[in-house]
């Protein structure tokens, strides 16, 4: 077995393949851009190497630094994890012709599943079932158009050495078409430097499910069931689970069957997905091949009990497969949810800075179900700019897809994390959804559930009390502790601008028992909260719950899942006064282009004096390797430009000004 191994990565991956070394007694070489020095997957590491600046173009993409760090380290293989050189049939090819084992398929595996274009020929041949569309290289927008009639909208365009949810747009008529085939192609080569582009049928109301493939360099190829992946958000996965609420088991053989003959024809000798496009009525076409670990691996290994990181390592030092596919069964139901630095409040814009908090759930088993979770950063971090903003991948398993739902949704709760945006609160408002809990997905689920975005949830009538009951409790530890304890029984606890009013008493066991004017009596025991703690737990009526709190001037900013709220403990008379206070105006903004994220400038077409109507573009502003084009709301001559190209701008940047 090899002794050491380079990562060729960064983030949650490199320390996840960190993890598995070390239970396998195999030392570790973390390379690192200047962006990473202090990381804590270059702090797990046995070995560091400095490879190069921030961008990763200077760094983590560049095969020289890489081979020159194995060099230096004498370190035996390359673990390339996911993204950058991962799927890069020449940096194996080097590899392998340099005597450096890389842990990944061989490369004519990679190369011939890694074109997309080639791969769905590859596909057919292997009676692999395809989506209709257009395989050769299309060179302008005309052409593009004309190919799309032919096919019929709406249409896929995708780069050819996408991934990632990167390159690819949806056309839905010609101007689309148009458009999106210059932007995938302008993506695709500044994030692949491949900007080759094809076509295919978009399938109305599909679903995104995935097989994992694993096999051996000896010829033995299996699959370790499938992924469901519908859950995403601009062709960017963000829910996974395994198995998939829509198969069953006769449709379940058949992806799977065909996912090992297509492995099996490309002689395929590590761990793999093939990702299928899959109908409502159990249809399924494939869509792609990635000759990688994917990001959602960990889900796969719950329900199974394979690591694959190990099953990787092992096949790339040249051991059979110590399992067959009669070996292999499903155990209980996992899922993921990929936490990123994002705004969920602000289109999901990017948000990056520093991590100044972050509390994680407990991992192991909590009873009910099993929590597990992936991250590469710290409290204090800094995310960057530069790569993709993912903090953690938290997953939970439990014998039953509603155990798991719960029990992710209670893991999403203990999570804590401020300094910066982030969706753990869209991601909880999706456990609680009645339509997610029923298994009804698509991959347009985000954009149907949440056509105007997302703005938070109303709270439900557990999560008003919840609300009551943490802020009546902290309201007394804070009386308590400032030696001004009240001896008032009634308070009028007002949510937003919504009074409740509530009776307080302690049993002879010092526990809580809030009486609200509506009816009904509810417990708070096993309170958990000081000042200055981000998070309140309690049990209400012996339910087990986590809120997150922050203290403010006249009350408290409470969060409960997807639910938030301005919650105030007031005297009777104090409330009526409350409810007679104006709303605060928000500053007019109607004549400016903002920017709506931390970026770089790419271009802002307009100058001063300008005339400029709806719908035109006025700036291109890119973050985390993804162009934002942002366009005119309204007509209007252009007053004052606020940058130029190439500049830095941070959120609410004024870009252009119409008089």
């Amino acid at each position: 077995m090899f002794s050491k191994i380079l990562i060729a990565n960064r983030g949650e991956i490199a320390v996840r393949i960190i993890k598995t070394c070390r239970k396998m007694g195999i030392q570790t070489v973390q390379v690192y851009s200047e962006a990473d020095a202090g990381s804590l997957a270059v702090e797990m590491a046995d070995e560091a190497v400095l490879i190069g600046p921030a961008p990763a173009a200077q760094s983590y993409l560049l095969a020289d630094k890489i081979v020159e760090a194995v060099r230096q380290t004498g370190a035996q293989a390359v673990h390339p994890g996911f993204g950058f050189l991962s799927e890069n049939a020449g940096f194996a090819r080097r590899l392998r012709d340099e005597g450096i084992a890389f842990i990944g398929p061989n490369p004519e595996a990679i190369e011939a599943m890694g074109d997309k274009i080639s791969s769905k020929k590859l596909a057919a041949e292997a009676g692999v079932s395809t989506v209709p569309g257009h395989m050769g290289l299309i060179e302008t927008p005309e052409e593009a158009v004309k190919i799309a009639n032919e096919i019929g909208y709406p249409i896929m365009i995708k780069a050819s050495a996408g991934g990632g949810g990167k390159g690819i747009r949806v056309a839905h008529s010609d101007a689309d078409m148009a458009e999106g085939f210059a932007a995938v192609k302008a993506e695709a080569l500044n994030a692949f430097g491949d900007d080759r582009v094809f076509l295919e049928k978009f399938i109305v109301d599909p679903r995104h499910i995935e097989i994992q493939v694993l096999g051996d360099k000896h010829g033995h190829v299996v699959h370790l069931f499938e992924r469901e992946c519908s859950i995403q958000r601009r062709n960017q996965k963000v829910i996974e689970e395994a198995p998939s609420p829509l198969l069953d088991e006769a449709t379940r053989m058949a992806m799977g069957a065909q996912a090992v003959a297509l492995a099996q024809a490309v002689n395929y000798d590590s761990a793999g997905t093939v990702e299928f496009v899959a109908g409502q009525d159990k249809s399924f076409y494939f869509l792609e091949m990635n000759t990688r670990l994917q990001v959602e691996h960990p889900v796969t290994e719950l329900i199974t009990g394979v690591d694959l990181v190990e099953q990787m390592i092992r096949s790339a030092w040249g051991e059979t497969l110590a399992f067959e596919q009669k070996d292999l069964k499903i155990d209980g139901w996992a899922i993921e949810s990929r936490i990123y630095a994002e705004d969920p409040y602000r289109g999901f814009l990017p948000s990056i800075g520093r991590l100044v908090r972050y509390e994680q759930p407990e991992e192991g088993d909590q009873e009910d179900y099993t929590v597990r979770n992936d991250s590469g950063v710290r409290e204090g971090d800094e995310i960057s700019m530069f790569y993709d903003p993912m903090i953690a991948k938290l997953c939970a398993w439990g014998e039953t897809r509603e155990a798991a739902v719960e029990g992710m949704a209670r893991a999403l709760e203990d999570t804590h994390l401020s300094g910066l945006g982030h969706n753990v609160p869209f991601l909880a408002a999706v456990m609680d959804q009645d339509r997610f809990k029923s298994g009804n997905l698509s991959t347009s689920y985000i954009k149907d559930e949440f056509p105007d975005g997302f703005h938070g949830v109303k709270p439900t009538q557990d999560q008003e009390r919840i609300l009551i009951a943490s802020a009546l409790a902290m309201h007394e530890v804070i009386a308590e502790q400032d030696g001004d304890p009240s001896d008032r029984t009634d308070w009028i606890v007002m949510i937003d601008k919504t009074p409740h009013g509530v009776g307080l008493s302690y049993d002879e066991d010092e526990e809580m028992i809030l009486t609200l004017t509506g009816g009904g009596d509810i417990r708070l025991s096993d309170i958990d909260w000081r000042p200055g703690l981000a998070q309140f737990k309690a049990d209400l009526n012996g339910e087990p719950f986590t809120a997150e709190v922050k203290r403010v001037a006249d009350g408290f900013d409470i969060r409960h899942r997807a639910a938030k709220a301005r919650v105030r403990v007031l005297r009777p008379h104090v409330a009526e006064l409350y409810a007679r206070l104006p709303e605060k105006v928000a500053a007019d903004t109607s004549k400016m282009v903002l920017s709506p994220m931390p970026g770089l400038v790419v271009s802002i077409p307009v100058v001063v004096g300008q005339e400029v109507k709806t719908g035109e573009t006025v700036a291109i502003i890119e973050a985390m390797k993804m162009q934002n084009i942002l366009k005119a709301e309204r007509d209007g001559v252009v007053k004052a430009v606020g940058a130029k190209d190439g500049d830095p701008v941070a959120a609410d940047d004024v870009l252009v000004e119409f008089g």
